[in-house]
């Protein structure tokens, strides 16, 4: 059985601007294809693109996907094996995460304490939940940048880096009532710039581009408010200034 592009695409839930990209890229280019030049995909096909969205759905970039898969080691089997432990933890952060939010509108309703250590069980911050978002707007490099940066670091430098990324929040937290043009401001959002970019590679218009997304996705809204309600807002208006500035500047 053969399926053309849009059908691959509808049956996996991903664009077929993905799959234009994976055969440009040489990771996933289909069997077959037309006189015209369609694209057309076997069976085979399709069982590679699933091993592909596995690697993806845990955060492994398309150049490693790419040269895992066509080693002449790979163990398909042995890597759905992986995939496998990998979800399941990934549930049991979201279980906790879960319970997480039903202790915390307990308490919002005075039916039960809770400790300010208890508010943030369940967050890690070494995933990023949005990375297919951030790859359809800015492309791979950025995020492909940060996960190879993670996979290299152990716990302990996961855990520092988790905790510096809480630290400027809080200190932002602190200024989001001032304007965000603010000389204070503005040298805070600049350290999470830098931190950022410690970790990929985000251009001036990456970066005001993600503020956006901070107050237009509810998700993104949600988890930074945690810090301080209206820190998204705050965060989104001062990195569109840094940005717009130092473009100015360059």
């Amino acid at each position: 059985m053969v399926m053309k592009i849009k059908e691959v695409a509808n049956i996996a839930g991903i664009s077929v601007r993905a799959l234009h990209h994976y055969d440009q890229i040489g990771l996933l280019s289909p069997t077959n294809t037309t006189e015209a030049g369609y694209r057309l995909y076997t069976d085979d096909d399709l069982e590679l693109l699933q091993q592909i969205l596995f690697f993806r759905e845990i955060g492994f970039p398309l150049k490693k996907i790419k040269e895992i898969i066509y080693s002449p080691s790979f163990d398909r089997q042995e890597a759905l094996e992986l995939h496998q432990k990998m979800l399941v933890e990934k549930r049991r952060r979201l279980d906790q995460m879960i319970a997480t939010v039903e202790k915390t509108i307990q308490h919002m309703k005075g039916d039960i304490p809770m400790s300010n250590k208890e508010k943030f069980e369940g967050f890690d911050f070494s995933e990023n939940p949005y990375e297919q978002e951030a790859r359809e707007r800015w492309g791979d490099q950025a995020v492909d940048e940060s996960n190879a940066k993670l996979a290299n670091m152990s716990k302990e430098e996961q855990s520092d880096l988790s905790k510096s990324m809480n630290a400027i929040y809080t200190k932002l937290a602190a200024l989001r009532h001032d304007p965000p043009h603010s000389e204070e401001a503005q040298t805070a959002i600049q350290e999470w710039y830098v931190f950022l970019n410690k970790m990929g590679s985000y251009s001036l218009d990456a970066f005001k581009g993600l503020g956006q997304m901070y107050v237009a996705d509810e998700r993104f809204t949600k988890n930074i408010d945690q810090f301080g309600k209206g820190l998204a807002k705050f965060m989104c208006e001062a990195m569109a200034i840094y940005a717009d500035t130092h473009k100015k500047q360059d």
